[in-house]
């Protein structure tokens, strides 16, 4: 598994992830920082608020499962589209309608993943939300 992550892209930004299953979180924090990436973790939208209210010029990008305990993607998004307009927000869910979804795309949200997802297929797709112009 090693070998397939030697081509992917990686970076030196800074992601919050944004997840309440574990077994997610040591998967996805162990790819992204071999990738280079240094990586906050929040269990719930309402950590979240409040890492990035404390945070906001140190997270390059937001990886926000949708659903979630005490506060849902959803309303998190908007919470930190308050606190900055240009945050940059990447979805990720097993669960949730195309119609939410569409809503925050076109709300500002860059891209949206499904669960589960292979390592590589997020890599690209975090190189392509960084690197496109803002």
């Amino acid at each position: 598994m090693e070998d397939e992550r030697i081509d992917l892209p990686g970076g030196n930004e800074t992601i919050l992830l944004v997840d309440d299953n574990d077994a997610v979180w040591d998967v996805l924090i162990e790819s992204l920082q071999e990738l280079g990436y240094s990586v906050l973790l929040a269990e719930n939208g309402l950590d979240t608020v409040e890492i990035y209210r404390n945070n906001p010029d140190e997270i390059d990008l937001v990886i926000l499962d949708m659903i979630m305990p005490k506060q849902g993607g959803h309303s998190t998004f908007f919470e930190l589209k308050s606190i900055d307009p240009d945050v940059r927000v990447l979805l990720i869910s097993g669960y949730v309608s195309e119609e939410e979804v569409a809503d925050l795309l076109k709300q500002g949200a860059k891209g949206f993943l499904p669960k589960p997802c292979r390592i590589g297929r997020l890599a690209k797709e975090l190189r392509r939300v960084f690197d496109e112009k803002s």
